[in-house]
């Protein structure tokens, strides 16, 4: 996981903040795939893509903040 500790954190926050988000109007389609998943309704893969595409960075994003406080500092 060295590999997510070297992405720069403030790329990550964005990319996670922007698919979060996209696109903004009638509504982010993270919110539209977990209703449709909560409803039973997240079936076809496209719909299953498209959750895994936007929740990703979110993840990625989450597991770097857990890492980095996980992380002692050494002397310097």
């Amino acid at each position: 996981m060295t590999w997510l500790d070297r992405f720069p954190l403030p790329l990550l926050i964005v990319l996670a903040a922007w698919l979060a988000i996209a696109p903004v109007s009638p509504e982010p389609h993270l919110v539209e795939k977990l209703r449709m998943l909560s409803a039973g309704a997240l079936t076809r893969p496209l719909d299953v893509f498209d959750l895994l595409m936007h929740v990703t960075p979110l993840v990625l994003l989450l597991l770097r903040l857990w890492r980095r406080s996980k992380i002692k500092p050494g002397p310097h």
